[in-house]
């Protein structure tokens, strides 16, 4: 028999995408296989709406919204099975996408997290923001993926459809091991959401484990389904988060210089928002790096007793990806 698997989807307020995109995952292929819709504090008829229309589905229900981060882990507290999903509420999956992922895990003892082609719901030819064909980290820990710098996405002409090592497996379907997600306490809930399973791609790899991504199925993803893109708070996330797991991860030296250099980076950004008239976002970046700043001792008790050299890891570009975007007019992953 199969591993038994657990897809996880979170729910906060997501009816819509729940109506749309839960259909699609009940008729997934896979003979051990439960499907969890973990409700994050609703306030609107979510629960009511599944339990009519979808009573397979098994609902666990959070008192509060605890975020991506913290509202996962508690839900998955309750959640028994050897591989567990993490899908977001707004992807349409194939009948045959859990398979592929988990025979690739399952081939290597030290795979811990995978993710497979991740591809925009609107257009299913091109690559999606939150993953496309796997993620990586330049020199200074900024994040990336193949498939998609900035905001170009490129379209799928099958580049990319080779089996690969990667630094992080997306957010919007993630696939991990029980063990290795209890061995490591899971996401950090202090980030809320965003960069939550960068951190914890960079955890497992402290520890040895590998992060891959499966081109043998592609799941479609419609992004900003929570949070829009163009939203002051989410831009506020990532600022502050990005530095947040570079102190948690780096070699205690090599934080102090790549963080210092990754805050100057992010002061351009903040003149940019400033300059096109986006004052909200340029408070956003402030905010970001006053509370990473308030929170440094807290952060550093999360720093664990291992962490690689930085340069090891398999995912990270040597260079610099905004120089080569914005200077060297780069556009595309493989020509990095």
């Amino acid at each position: 028999m199969n591993p038994s698997v657990a897809v996880v989807i979170l729910n906060w307020n997501g009816k819509a995408w729940l109506q749309q995109f839960l259909p699609s995952v009940l008729l997934s292929k896979y003979d051990n296989l439960q499907i969890v819709v973990g409700d994050n504090g609703s306030t609107d008829d979510s629960v009511s709406y599944i339990k009519q229309n979808f009573p397979t589905v098994k609902i666990i229900k959070n008192d509060v919204n605890y975020g991506f981060a913290g509202g996962y882990n508690k839900i998955l507290e309750r959640v028994d099975a050897d591989y567990f999903v993490l899908l977001n509420s707004d992807v349409e999956v194939t009948p045959n996408w859990i398979q592929p992922v988990i025979d690739l895990m399952e081939s290597d003892d030290k795979i811990a997290a995978a993710q497979p082609k991740i591809k925009w719901q609107e257009n299913k030819a091109q690559f999606e923001y939150a993953g496309a064909a796997g993620g990586f980290l330049d020199i200074y820990a900024f994040p990336f993926c193949r498939g998609r710098l900035f905001n170009i996405y490129e379209i799928d002409k099958g580049q990319y459809n080779d089996t690969k090592e990667i630094f992080w497996a997306s957010g919007a379907a993630f696939f991990i091991k029980s063990k290795c997600w209890l061995e490591t306490g899971g996401l950090d809930a202090d980030l809320f959401a965003h960069m939550e399973e960068i951190d914890l791609c960079w955890r497992l790899k402290n520890l040895d484990y590998k992060v891959v991504y499966c081109p043998d199925v592609e799941v479609y993803h419609v992004g900003g389904g929570t949070l829009q893109t163009e939203n002051p708070f989410k831009t506020y996330l990532n600022f502050r988060n990005n530095l947040i797991i570079m102190q948690k991860n780096l070699p205690a030296g090599d934080a102090i210089f790549r963080i210092f250099i990754r805050m100057c980076i992010d002061f351009i950004a903040w003149w940019h928002f400033l300059l096109s008239g986006k004052p909200k976002f340029t408070l956003a970046v402030s905010k970001g790096h006053w509370h990473f700043i308030k929170a440094l001792n807290k952060t550093a008790s999360k720093r664990k007793q291992i962490q690689k050299p930085y340069a090891e890891h398999t995912g990270v570009y040597k260079s610099s990806v905004v120089w080569a975007f914005f200077i060297k007019k780069i556009r595309f992953f493989s020509n990095l």
